[in-house]
């Protein structure tokens, strides 16, 4: 893992993120053979930008020196359950160019993910990776960085928000 150094995302980084992130979707939506993700870029970048600077979301990037390129990115944030005895991190994203993997950047990235947390005081780290054969590469990448199954699925409900002035509630979309 030479000329790579892991670092929290700076303001020059944002755009490579946005890329980054659009380079992971297509690959997910590639591999499954289903348009799952809506991504808007400049959405995204927004987004982005709103949960880094009021601390909701934490990103490192991966950047060769040679090239001055970020190559890779995780990011975490910060969830609560009574079953992990409080806070702990979630990796919602983890992603390397495809050239450069299989050179332990992704290793790198989740030991800084796991020195992040271990400064947050978090009781774990938890990350979720489709069940399908797939992704069966990705699962061990995480198991020998690890982690450990322990079971379900994730399961998503997408929420539509219309307003309801007189009652101000939101509606699911079924």
């Amino acid at each position: 893992m030479k000329n790579i150094t892991i670092a929290p995302i700076q303001a020059e980084d944002f755009s490579d993120l946005i890329l980054l992130v659009g380079d992971l979707l297509n690959e997910i939506m590639t591999k499954i053979n289903l348009h799952a993700f809506h991504f808007d870029p400049e959405k995204t970048l927004i987004i982005a930008k709103d949960l880094i600077s009021n601390e909701k979301y934490w990103v490192f990037m991966a950047k060769d020196i040679v090239s001055g390129k970020n190559i890779g990115f995780i990011s975490l944030y910060e969830s609560f359950a009574l079953y992990s005895e409080g806070a702990y991190g979630t990796i919602p994203e983890l992603f390397i160019s495809q050239k450069y993997r299989s050179n332990k950047i992704g290793n790198a990235l989740v030991n800084e993910a796991i020195k992040f947390a271990k400064g947050k005081n978090w009781s774990r780290l938890e990350v979720t990776t489709p069940p399908l054969p797939q992704f069966d590469k990705t699962l061990n990448f995480y198991q020998v960085n690890g982690f450990e199954i322990t079971g379900g699925r994730k399961l998503k409900i997408e929420i539509k928000h219309t307003t309801n002035h007189s009652s101000g509630l939101a509606e699911a979309r079924h």
